[in-house]
């Protein structure tokens, strides 16, 4: 369930940049979802988020900025080692020089290099670029 509604909110975001929108609303919401939003803004991809009662239904309000050209949430679990997480990069990303991919971690939601430089392996969540 909570893979299906991080895809659903990731191609909202993408469509609403296609159609050229400043801003976009998620309904509902997921502490992963909260997590990945924060990687991309770290990254630069959005400019911010803020998120509105999280404990009921919620919803996050997040400002586009017009970076994204693809962002999904990968519907099945992948176990990925530290070591096997670039060459994964390496195939799942359509160019070299930029995009990342989130996975879920004993240490939390960290992107591919973070968790090249922790050494720590998990399950890959999805990707931006």
């Amino acid at each position: 369930m909570g893979r299906r509604i991080l895809n659903d909110a990731l191609r909202s975001m993408v469509n609403a940049e296609r159609r050229g929108k400043a801003m976009v609303e998620l309904k509902p919401i997921s502490t992963v979802m909260s997590s990945f939003l924060r990687i991309m803004k770290n990254h630069g991809y959005i400019k911010d988020f803020q998120v509105y009662d999280p404990h009921r239904v919620g919803r996050i309000t997040v400002e586009l900025q017009g970076r994204i050209n693809d962002c999904k949430a990968l519907t099945y679990r992948k176990d990925m080692k530290a070591r096997d997480l670039e060459a994964y990069r390496l195939q799942t990303l359509p160019t070299h020089q930029w995009g990342y991919v989130v996975i879920t971690t004993p240490d939390g939601v960290l992107d591919h290099e973070e968790a090249i430089k922790k050494n720590v392996g998990g399950q890959v969540l999805g990707y931006f670029h």
